[in-house]
């Protein structure tokens, strides 16, 4: 049966990883699929390679695949991120992998929704990412004060269980990087 494991990358390291996974499972065939790239090693580890953001009309430039992703990957993008759990939340706008403003707090639902609008206001993000509980964020995105925001385009979901600031910090970075699903035999 398969391992899988999945790790993000940021685009300045995906160059390296790629050299790294091809040296340590044989040569690699890639494949373009679902926006990011597919690729099967000779020995039939596989990796799944998703780029952190669509295009958007904003295509990665370069002479193969490696490069497109790599490109795109690089783009600065302004991400709204939206941590929340019953227990607490942590909201902020990220650019580059950075935050730019944040806040954390115990969670209240109309409070987060509020810090949000505030630091989205200050800081208009192009994208949304949310992380921990499912149901407590889609109730959060349609709060009043959240609506300016609620229609934006969506990112991965994150896997949160502690929404704190180095959380944030966390999520921040790994929106931004190129996240990798690995499956080796």
């Amino acid at each position: 049966m398969p391992v899988t494991r999945s790790t993000f990358v940021s685009a300045d390291r995906l160059p390296g990883w790629l050299e790294r996974f091809a040296a340590g499972n044989g040569d690699l065939t890639l494949t373009p699929e679902h926006g990011g790239l597919h690729l099967l090693a000779a020995n039939g580890a596989e990796a799944d390679l998703l780029a952190p953001w669509p295009d958007d009309g904003r295509p990665g430039r370069g002479a193969d695949d490696v490069e497109r992703l790599v490109s795109l990957a690089a783009q600065s993008r302004t991400l709204g991120i939206v941590l929340l759990r019953r227990g607490g939340f942590a909201v902020g706008v990220a650019r580059d992998g950075v935050l730019l403003a944040s806040k954390a707090g115990r969670y209240v639902q109309s409070r987060t929704a509020e810090q949000a609008a505030r630091i989205f206001a200050e800081h208009p993000p192009e994208y949304l990412v949310f992380g921990g509980d499912r149901p407590l964020l889609e109730l959060l995105a349609r709060e009043r004060v959240f609506h300016p925001w609620s229609g934006l385009a969506r990112l991965r979901f994150l896997d949160v269980q502690d929404p704190k600031s180095a959380a944030l910090a966390k999520a921040a970075r790994n929106a931004a990087s190129v996240f990798i699903r690995i499956s080796v035999p």
